[in-house]
């Protein structure tokens, strides 16, 4: 059992209270995953021809201010780190590979969490409280995002195996569920050069749908897909640079409500979550029907 949470907001004089509007919500998903929780974030992008890469270091103390002048050394004058305890957000106009290969070489130990113009990611073990406050949640800033609390049923209690579960740029995705044939997709995957961190059945599904959008298929194509391929029960919630986007499976066994207004599109596992919501008692209150597919533009 595990908890889902996002939000979009649609007027964007609300993108400074992101953060404070979603931290109820996140924290009234804490029974249903008190081992650990995590969020996504989409702010405005970066200039073109800039990433940015969320990066988390565990339990090591790391010495930031030494990290940062090193990636500017490597990766250019341009380049900012901002710090936040053992997560940092990396700025840069370097390539991709060669930001991964310098962090490989030079701490192997780090792990990179996510990548792209618009997405943050944090994610800890810790109650959502535990790792809100760490983090800084309430102070996030944004059109959307994508959060989770977990409760571990299959796999290890680990910060990277936490959720949001991230593959290629600007895409993540949260799961309540249980999916009975992740290894099946791994063997499909894997062949075609798609590397695994985990041994969870989330990022089986995270990296098949991203698979299908590098591919050319649009989210809703991907799922669509998806539908056939990824056997078991869930509700996924993604978010991407632009979009939120929720499904469920057939059976729709896992919950879900979404309340819309013409302000914001909030999404939980329990309509406990939304309601401190502003002016939720007016807005527009369902459960998403079995295999369908909702989205939303940022």
């Amino acid at each position: 059992m595990c908890g889902i949470v996002g939000l979009l907001v649609k007027n964007p004089e609300l993108r400074g209270q992101l953060g404070e509007l979603m931290l109820p919500m996140l924290i009234g998903m804490s029974e249903r995953g008190p081992e650990s929780a995590g969020l996504a974030v989409f702010t405005e992008a970066v200039r073109a021809g800039r990433r940015k890469f969320s990066v988390y270091s565990g339990s090591a103390a790391v010495d930031w201010a030494a990290f940062t002048q090193e990636a500017i050394g490597e990766l250019g004058a341009g380049t900012g780190v901002a710090v936040q305890a053992n997560h940092a957000v990396l700025e840069t106009a370097a390539p991709a590979a060669q930001v991964k290969a310098w962090l490989t070489a030079r701490y192997p130990r780090h792990h990179l969490l996510s990548v792209g113009q618009s997405i943050d990611l944090y994610k800890d073990t810790g109650t959502p409280g535990e790792v809100a406050a760490r983090y800084g949640f309430s102070g996030l800033q944004g059109s959307h995002l994508v959060g989770h609390t977990r409760m571990a049923t299959e796999t290890a209690v680990t910060p990277e195996r936490a959720h949001p579960f991230t593959a290629g740029e600007d895409f993540c995705l949260v799961h309540n569920g249980s999916l009975s044939n992740p290894y099946s997709v791994r063997r499909k995957l894997e062949p075609l050069g798609i590397e695994f961190e985990t041994d969870n059945d989330t990022e089986a599904a995270c990296r098949f749908l991203e698979w299908r959008m590098r591919e050319g298929d649009s989210l809703a194509a991907a799922l669509e897909k998806g539908f056939d391929v990824l056997d078991g029960f869930y509700t996924f919630l993604m978010g991407t640079r632009d979009e939120l986007a929720l499904v469920r499976d057939a059976f729709s066994c896992k919950p879900a409500i979404v309340a819309e207004t013409n302000e914001y599109v909030a999404i939980s596992s329990e309509f406990r979550s939304l309601a401190k919501l502003p002016d939720v008692k007016n807005a527009h209150i369902f459960e998403p029907k079995p295999e369908q597919i909702y989205s939303w533009r940022a």
